[in-house]
């Protein structure tokens, strides 16, 4: 039986790319040296570290935009508060302006109604018969 063989490639020219010095990620290969952590494979007992220390990552990010959320609307409820509550001024007023006695004279004169120039009288009726009424 044949035995498989690995042929190398001896002729580099047919690269696409041709650099003269060398890249961003062999430079930051050599500064953080990680084959000294990672030479014989990702080290298995560090995992769940990693995991919990990823899945505090998120809800942290998670909780951010959560609060983040929060706030625009709660701002968006203080501007709606704040519109609402100068209607509320402005009816308020224009109520009180329209329940005066001169402005509801005025209205009524339309209807042939007009203001009683006597005050009105209290009518007085005695106990006794008041029992005899049915």
């Amino acid at each position: 039986m044949a035995q498989n063989s690995f042929k190398q490639k001896e002729d580099s020219s047919t690269d696409t790319k041709e650099s003269n010095g060398k890249s961003l990620f062999s430079l930051l290969d050599g500064a953080l040296n990680l084959d000294r952590f990672f030479g014989n494979g990702i080290p298995m007992k560090h995992a769940p570290k990693v995991v919990f220390l990823t899945f505090v990552a998120l809800i942290y990010i998670a909780n951010s935009h959560f609060a983040d959320k929060n706030i625009r609307r709660i701002e968006k409820l203080k501007t709606e508060v704040e519109d609402l509550r100068a209607d509320y001024t402005t009816l308020k007023a224009s109520y009180m302006y329209d329940s005066k006695q001169s402005e509801v004279a005025k209205k009524v004169q339309a209807f042939s109604l007009e203001e009683s120039k006597t005050p009105p009288y209290k009518m007085l009726v005695k106990t006794e018969e008041t029992e005899n009424l049915p």
